[in-house]
Formats: C-alpha cells, structure tokens, sequence
C-alpha cells in the first residue's frame, strides 16, 4: 500500500502540533501550518521540490510576520490600568496629616492610609498630593 504525498505532510503537520501543545512554543504552529500547506500542494499535484518549498516559506513567513506580532502583545502593557494600577499618578487631597509614619488622604472617593514617599516630608489636611504608589492598603504620596 502506497501513501500519498499529502497524507505524510499531515502526519507531520499533527506532529508538529504535539510539541505545540506541549511546551506552547507557537513556533512549532507555524510549521504545522506550513506543513498543511504542503499538504495542499501535494493534493494538488505539484512535485517534491515544490511541496518543500511551499512549506518552508509559508513556514517562515509566519515567523517572520506573526512572532513579531505575538511579541508586541505579550510585552505591551495594558492601555487601561485598573485597580491599584488605574491609582497611581491620581490626586488626593489630604484629610490627615500625611507624614513618612502615616496619615489619611481622599482618594479617587474613598479615604485611603498613606504615608510619603520622602519621610521628612509633611502634608497637612486640604493639601493635594500625588499618589506614587500603592504599598499594600497604604497609598505613597509625594
């Protein structure tokens, strides 16, 4: 029994599937994709050489166009911050003297701990401060 060409690259292109679900490198996606384009070369009746080549430039098109891509997302940061990330960079007003050891401050409605960036730093109540960071329930104003 003879098999045909496009059933191997099938049989590769599963094969190239396993270790992407196994280690979720998309690398061996993109070569599984290229060898169903092999697949469809050979369905179609073109020789070796050119099932070869279909599948190594599909296969390297796709890295070289959707990796970057990938990257871009994987790295890029959030355009909307939310939760603690969405307060910092906010005004508050202070309710409570803020000094390095504590204090109350106003913040996005709520009142909030804080304490300053710089501990010799004092703010007294009605002041505005910026908010730095978020320490635990503690906001850092400076």
């Amino acid at each position: 029994m003879d098999i045909d060409a496009w059933v191997w690259w099938l049989i590769g292109a599963v094969g190239l599937g396993i270790p992407l679900v196994l280690t979720a490198m998309p690398e061996f996606g993109m070569f599984s994709v290229g060898a169903v384009a092999g697949a469809v070369t050979a369905a179609l009746g073109f020789g070796i050489v050119t099932q070869v080549l279909v599948f190594v430039v599909v296969s390297v098109a796709l890295i070289a166009v959707v990796r970057p891509i990938a990257a871009r997302h994987r790295d890029g940061k959030p355009e909307l911050a939310t939760g603690v990330d969405a307060l910092k960079g906010r005004q508050a007003v202070v309710l409570e003297r803020v000094d390095g050891n504590g204090g109350r401050i106003k913040l996005a409605g709520e009142v909030w701990s804080a304490r300053t960036l710089d501990t010799g730093q004092t703010f007294e109540p009605g002041e505005q401060v910026d908010v730095v960071e978020i320490d635990g329930a503690t906001a850092v104003v400076m």
